[in-house]
């Protein structure tokens, strides 16, 4: 190789060797770079990057992820802002799934029906925005459990036909602190424009009624608006329904414990007098206002169960099959038809406290006393007893609250 061929060989491997240098001069500078403010740069393009593919779908579940002790009625829904729903799946934690419908317009969904207490649903939960870009969201809570939440049994049940002295009564399964906060979500009303107000009797009930009996052919509704109300601390309720029931004719029946009979009026007018036998003087029949609660055709009576009982500790009486027989009290008076009594209506009182009427064995035969009394009576009839030489029913013994004045019930309202 001659010199000028070495030199000029020397030359491209120097200009080869240079390109290499810059090269690596420029890579170097970009790791260097790294650490003061190009990395932020190119991180602030991924954002925007990330951002413009983004949804702009806006989803809410509520109740919100991790919730207890939410409402078993309207708490749980999806929502979505700046978008629609495509997909919502609702399951228990053990998967089973809980039917829901999307609104017509897609920007809410709800469970079809009541959830159960005490059980933890999952959430899922897909939206759309206006440029197809889906968002998702997921969430899980657990409703309220029966320990942290109350419910209030109702009498009489919705769409039935009662006689003009049913009170609305309300039992709890849970003694109520916040007596007030309770009651002003109940309303009871009656289309014959009658005042209604809520009494107190324990911490458990609460009865409505009007200062006179109910308007014959009225209708009453009660409604309970409970859920979420704190009756007590950490104890909400669950109930949202409304009931109706229709009030029948004005059937009020009058027990002469004097004379032994028992006028049954109708509007006012005596349809029928029917001879009685009421309390012996050792064990007389309460007086004052009581209204029938239950019927039975025939049913089973036994001393030893309302405190009648012989030395032995049995019952001084333990009739299997006393027919027609209907509750005035709690405690355990009824006014009911009579097979073993002879010659004794209209004539003696006899019985442990109950009013007693002349009727046959099997209660088969629609022509006794009994029998026409049974046929011709609803429950929230009122029977009226007098002249017993005992003392009033309390109010409180069955649903007998027409025993106290207006201006007592009043007193007994937290509203």
């Amino acid at each position: 190789m001659t010199d000028s061929k070495r030199r000029k060989c020397l030359t491209a491997a120097s200009a080869l060797l240079g390109g290499m240098l810059v090269l690596t001069a420029c890579s170097g500078g970009s790791k260097e770079a790294g650490g003061s403010g190009g990395g932020a740069t190119a991180q602030a393009n991924v954002d925007e990057a990330a951002a413009q593919k983004a949804s702009e779908a806006q989803v809410k579940i509520t109740p919100a992820d991790g919730s207890d002790n939410a409402s078993i009625n309207n708490a749980a829904k999806v929502t979505v802002a700046k978008g629609t729903l495509t997909d919502v799946t609702m399951t228990t934690a053990s998967g089973t799934p809980v039917a829901g419908q999307i609104s017509a317009d897609k920007k809410s969904w709800a469970p079809s029906g009541r959830l159960e207490r005490a059980t933890t649903y999952k959430v899922a939960v897909t939206a759309q925005d206006s440029a197809g870009r889906e968002a998702h969201e997921n969430a899980s809570f657990t409703t309220v459990a029966p320990a942290h939440s109350f419910i209030g049994n109702f009498t009489p049940e919705g769409g039935s036909t009662v006689g003009v002295g049913m009170p609305v009564s309300i039992n709890f399964d849970k003694a109520i602190t916040n007596k007030a906060a309770v009651q002003k979500k109940i309303t009871v009303t009656s289309s014959s424009g009658q005042e209604v107000v809520g009494h107190w009797f324990s911490p458990n009930r609460l009865d409505f009624r009007p200062e006179q009996y109910w308007k014959e052919g009225s209708t009453v509704t009660l409604k309970l608006d409970l859920d979420g109300v704190e009756g007590a601390s950490g104890v909400y309720g669950v109930q949202q329904k409304t009931v109706s029931f229709k009030i029948g004719r004005n059937q009020v029946s009058y027990v002469d414990a004097r004379t032994k009979q028992m006028k049954v009026t109708q509007d006012g007018k005596v349809v029928k007098t029917i001879p009685i036998s009421a309390g012996s003087p050792q064990n007389k029949t309460y007086e004052g206002q009581m209204v029938i609660s239950q019927k039975f055709t025939e049913t089973r009576m036994n001393g030893a169960t309302v405190g009648f009982k012989d030395g032995d500790g049995k019952g001084e009486y333990d009739i299997k099959d006393v027919p027609h027989a209907m509750r005035l009290t709690t405690s355990g008076t009824f006014i009911h038809g009579n097979y073993w009594g002879r010659g004794i209506f209209g004539v003696a009182n006899t019985s442990h406290g109950c009013v007693g009427l002349s009727d046959a064995k099997g209660a088969g035969d629609p022509n006794t006393s009994g029998a026409w009394f049974f046929n011709h009576s609803l429950i929230g009839d009122v029977v009226v007893v007098q002249h017993t030489g005992d003392k009033t029913v309390a109010p409180d013994n069955g649903l007998n609250g027409w025993n106290m004045d207006w201006a007592q019930w009043k007193a007994g309202s937290a509203v």
